[in-house]
């Protein structure tokens, strides 16, 4: 059964991640086209996006703890269909940003991995990491799908059709597959995490005997502690870099490859192996999340994407251009899942989605500005070298944040 909504965390997040933020880069010239051919204008589309689903986050958060997950998954996979449908039909650049702000905001942040990384963590506890990795997969995958797809759409049928389709089928098929598959946890049908047998009134298993199957109730952390914690800044801080130099590469990869006299077609090939490798991240880093050390798992995930990102930054040719956009995919791969695994390590399950909530709009003032600092310094210089040649100090800061990260057992002496 775990493994089951492992299934269903996956094909959510293949919508809420291709459809909209691996796609988005694919849509960008033409969207550009449409509204004054201004690359800061769509980028910050993407800044308002992600603005309105820092602010829902916290409440979001705190109500994938309380309330059933089928209904504010399904309340998310709802608005990010409306906002799809809305933005084939916008008129002015306005329009654009509130439908991009009001719906697809709101239903990334309900519906994304925030929600899914929650439902996995709800069903897995030795295996949490490599649960998560397998889910994250859908993120990857969607990303190898997706941006081929939505070029062969733009170019066929232009971009507001494309966005029609994606609209139609979150509705008719994402939205009722989430009402009828997900389970929010095991206990809900007699099962414990990692798919053992629910615990009777003496701690054992029914059938079993003995103080070895015990299992003790996870301390509940109060969200005071929590925000106290030197651990929550060290996680906040590493993971907002790095979202930061991830999404702005990926946003901008597309254009930049398109700048360099390749077809549409063919830079949506090398951002679908970009993400092919990052299903191989995803899988790899989220097995040795449950092995290792975090901070050298983080450490090893940072000079990977760094060496990816100097590869491109220094290379025109396409052939090492893509190579080096394979390596860093490979990075990119194991963020979601140590995102999730570093959290569940550190908090536990029961304060899971609230503490994922309370750390989207504490990361965001850093991780947002990197994508419309990209747009504005083509804008302005006419290339990109030096929003990238930024991109690779970040990566420093990141390693340097991490080691500040502890082990939780300090953590867990103070747990109320």
């Amino acid at each position: 059964m775990g493994w089951r909504m492992v299934a269903v965390a996956f094909f959510v997040d293949f919508v809420a991640v291709g459809f909209f933020f691996y796609s988005y880069g694919v849509f960008f010239k033409a969207i550009a086209a449409e509204f004054g051919d201004s690359r800061l204008g769509v980028a910050l589309g993407l800044t308002v996006t992600n603005l309105v689903g820092a602010i829902a986050a916290p409440l979001v958060g705190r109500a994938l703890d309380r309330y059933p997950l089928r209904w504010i998954i399904g309340v998310g996979a709802a608005s990010m269909a409306l906002g799809f449908l809305g933005l084939s039909q916008v008129q002015t650049p306005i329009q654009f940003y509130l439908v991009l702000g009001l719906f697809i905001g709101f239903g990334a942040s309900s519906m994304g991995n925030l929600a899914t990384s929650k439902l996995v963590a709800n069903w897995f506890d030795r295996k949490r990491g490599t649960a998560l990795g397998i889910a994250a997969t859908g993120v990857s995958l969607s990303g190898v799908v997706m941006p081929y797809i939505s070029a062969e759409i733009i170019s066929t049928y232009g971009w507001r059709n494309g966005f029609m389709v994606y609209g139609f089928f979150t509705f008719f098929v994402v939205l009722p597959l989430v009402l009828r598959l997900v389970i929010s946890k095991p206990e809900e049908v007699g099962l414990r995490p990692d798919g053992a047998l629910v615990l009777d009134s003496t701690g054992s298993q029914p059938g079993q005997e003995g103080e070895g199957n015990s299992a003790p109730a996870e301390p509940r952390i109060s969200m005071r502690d929590v925000i106290r914690e030197r651990n929550f800044w060290a996680i906040v801080l590493t993971f907002a870099l790095m979202f930061c130099c991830m999404s702005t590469t990926l946003t901008h990869m597309v254009p930049r490859l398109t700048d360099l006299g390749h077809d549409l077609s063919l830079a949506s090939l090398v951002m679908s192996l970009c993400a092919g490798l990052g299903v191989l991240g995803k899988l790899s880093f989220g097995w040795l999340g449950d092995k290792l050390p975090v901070r050298r798992i983080m450490l090893l995930i940072i000079v990977v994407q760094f060496i990816g990102q100097y590869m491109m930054y220094a290379n025109v040719e396409l052939l090492w251009f893509a190579l080096g956009a394979a390596l860093f995919g490979y990075g990119v791969g194991g963020v979601v899942p140590m995102h999730g695994t570093v959290i569940g390590k550190t908090f536990g399950r029961e304060r899971f989605g609230a503490v994922l909530g309370a750390m989207r709009p504490a990361m965001f003032p850093i991780q947002i500005l990197g994508v419309p600092f990209a747009g504005w310094v083509y804008d302005t210089t006419g290339s990109y070298a030096q929003a990238f040649e930024v991109l690779l100090g970040l990566y420093f800061f990141a390693a340097l944040a991490i080691t500040f990260y502890q082990a939780p057992s300090v953590l867990r002496s103070r747990m109320v």
